[in-house]
């Protein structure tokens, strides 16, 4: 490692490819977007100040989409030749900071405790990366609203603005991996993140004459116990899954017994198989409970993200990429499988491409996790991703030019 600046350590073949000008633009954007976090489809100022980067980085084509996206199109050698694109997110989340960074939150109650403040800034920094050494074609950077609710990717993808994209690719800070190591798995990477919501209306009464009611409390109990089952007793052991129940919603007083109860939760899976499955069962268990409580089940399911599952053509060209800047050593395997959401995995849906996971954790440093109030990035993440999503454009956009794409 070498220093690059006194809080900075970056892994020396990608530190020579910043100078002094650009490693200091883009820790200053990392540091304006982490203090003013925005929330999802709230990002006005964020957009504003990745707008004017982008601009000012050589970029053309750069617009506003999805009411807080923005998009921007970096020249390739060639015209004719395969787009590919690179996505950074850009929205905070509804947590109170307590790292004590100085560039922390000012914001009460908002703060980029998922690092997509540094994934922004890796895509800016990509796009300057690309600028200066393009593609064989062009590259469409997407710095992407709304993540955390899993609604910014289909709404970039309604837009039309990857229409002309023939591979994509991402990632995602972490702090279980220092900085120089990234993850590119082919494969399951992230799991699908559907919710649930079950009303059980019955009959309310008095707390003291029972028998005159239809007890939707009683029966949530019984819910709650059936609904474990479904991974445990319908789900095949070989696939993962999980079904948490996340919140329960019932009653007002202690004596009174109501006449409505509700449940929510969440149901992940890595294949749709698994995932139809288990959301299939929710459904059927919910009402055969209800039906022997002499209640009445309303079940609502809502639809998240489906599960990234990483190709081998893309993931291939990510490796390569990432191993040519820090060595095969630096490439590691993710070592668990990630039941958590990204909705990155609405791109892979129609385009192909890979999600990698880039070491977050500065020397010396402690693994924190995601959406904590403590949680940060390194910023030496910050340039790791840059020259590795950079070189990844070029790698993918280049072989699919030779596999005949232009």
């Amino acid at each position: 490692m070498t220093a690059t600046s006194p809080a900075l350590a970056v892994p020396d073949a990608v530190a020579t490819l910043f100078d002094d000008a650009l490693r200091s633009r883009l820790v200053e954007l990392r540091r304006a977007i982490h203090a003013d976090p925005e929330l999802s489809f709230q990002e006005e100022r964020t957009a504003q100040r990745l707008e004017r980067a982008l601009a000012d980085l050589g970029a053309t084509d750069v617009r506003r989409v999805a009411r807080t996206g923005v998009v921007a199109r970096i020249r390739g050698e060639n015209a004719k030749a395969p787009v590919v694109a690179i996505r950074g997110d850009i929205d905070a989340l509804p947590v109170r900071e307590e790292t004590g960074l100085a560039f922390a939150s000012h914001n009460d109650g908002v703060m980029h405790a998922c690092g997509h403040d540094v994934h922004a800034t890796w895509a800016v920094g990509a796009a300057a990366l690309l600028a200066r050494e393009p593609a064989a074609g062009d590259v469409v950077v997407v710095l992407q609203p709304a993540e955390e609710t899993g609604h910014g990717a289909p709404a970039i993808l309604a837009t039309g603005a990857l229409d002309d994209v023939s591979a994509i690719f991402g990632g995602h800070v972490d702090r279980r991996f220092s900085v120089g190591q990234v993850v590119a798995d082919e494969g399951p990477l992230a799991a699908s993140a559907d919710m649930f919501e079950i009303e059980l209306e019955g009959q309310g009464a008095h707390a003291a004459r029972p028998h005159e009611s239809a007890d939707p409390i009683v029966g949530l109990g019984a819910l709650i116990g059936a609904i474990q089952t479904i991974v445990s007793r319908r789900l095949n052991p070989a696939n993962p899954g999980v079904v948490t129940i996340g919140m329960v919603r019932a009653g007002t007083a202690s004596n009174v017994i109501p006449d409505r109860a509700t449940l929510t939760g969440t149901v992940r899976a890595v294949d749709a198989a698994s995932r139809k499955l288990m959301l299939d069962e929710v459904r059927r268990i919910s009402e055969s409970v209800a039906t022997a409580y002499r209640l009445t089940a309303r079940v609502k399911l809502d639809l998240g993200t489906p599960p990234i599952v990483n190709p081998p053509n893309a993931t291939g060209w990510a490796r390569r990429a990432a191993a040519s800047l820090l060595g095969e050593s630096s490439v590691v395997p993710l070592g668990f499988l990630n039941m958590a959401g990204e909705d990155f995995a609405h791109y892979m849906e129609r385009i192909p491409g890979c999600f990698l996971r880039i070491g977050a954790r500065e020397p010396g440093g402690v693994a924190i996790p995601a959406h904590a109030p403590k949680f940060y990035a390194a910023e030496e993440s910050i340039f790791v991703g840059a020259a590795v999503l950079a070189e990844t454009a070029r790698i993918a956009s280049a072989a699919l030019r030779a596999e005949g794409g232009g």
